[in-house]
């Protein structure tokens, strides 16, 4: 597996609130986990870098090689689980910290499957074929409003309330953890990323980027691409292939 990975504070926010970490198990085994903490002057950063730590320990401690697809997938929910009881528990015993929380969205990857668990609007996308494909679903105010009809899609980019969230980590005692399972091809690449990346980079030129760099090179241009537009946001991309 091949894995590169790049998060910057954007161009307008004082300080970086994602979170990320990456890395491989046996067995060329490969997983990562992007979050964007939300909450007060610290309770971002706090929320996304302790879910990343939970998660990590979680993931890296568990994962045994030849575990089944439900197994995996009970493993990432179960650390999603044990991150938000962290979070939400921290966030009450410090006055400072009350009402963090953070987006989550993580993978294993291993026999050429993608098992991704998520919650909130941090995506995973996967780019194969000549086209972008986005696998998760967004938690959000806009989200609905697009499957409801009452907005398009393009409508939903421009929204005033495109950046409220209606789920997220460490927010309430208990957290609802989406999943869904990916087949990776030859040359695919999965992309794990926040929505600094992703309200600022549309389609087109997120699969002109990746296709016409080397993949080393792949997280540094889609963050760069970001910030070239606008940067309102901090932006996080992590990139796996094999």
């Amino acid at each position: 597996m091949k894995i590169v990975a790049k998060t910057d504070i954007g161009k307008k926010r004082n300080s970086n609130q994602d979170s990320y970490a990456a890395g491989e198990l046996p067995n060329s085994v490969a997983w990562a986990i992007v979050c964007d903490g939300m909450g007060g002057a610290a309770g971002g950063n706090v929320a996304s870098s302790n879910a990343v730590k939970v998660i990590s320990e979680r993931i890296t401690s568990a994962y045994r090689p030849g575990m089944s697809p439900n197994s995996i997938k009970n493993m990432l929910v179960s650390a999603i689980t044990a991150a938000n009881i962290s979070v939400y528990d921290m966030s009450k015993v410090n006055k400072e910290l009350e009402g963090m929380g953070t987006t989550v969205v993580c993978t294993v990857v291993t026999d050429s499957v993608a098992y991704i668990a998520h919650a909130g609007d941090s995506r995973a996308y996967a780019v194969s074929d000549n086209s972008v494909h986005q696998l998760t679903k967004d938690h959000s105010v806009v989200q609905q409003l697009v499957e409801k009809g009452t907005i398009t899609p393009n409508e939903a980019k421009k929204h005033p309330k495109k950046n409220l969230i209606t789920r997220a980590l460490g927010v309430e005692e208990e957290i609802k953890v989406d999943y869904c399972e990916y087949d990776m091809k030859q040359d695919d690449i999965l992309i794990l990323c926040t929505d600094g990346f992703t309200n600022y980079v549309e389609d087109e030129e997120f699969l002109n980027i990746v296709e016409k760099n080397s993949y080393y090179e792949i997280a540094d241009k889609l963050v760069q691409a970001a910030n070239d537009n606008g940067g309102g946001d901090n932006i996080t991309v992590v990139a796996l292939a094999y």
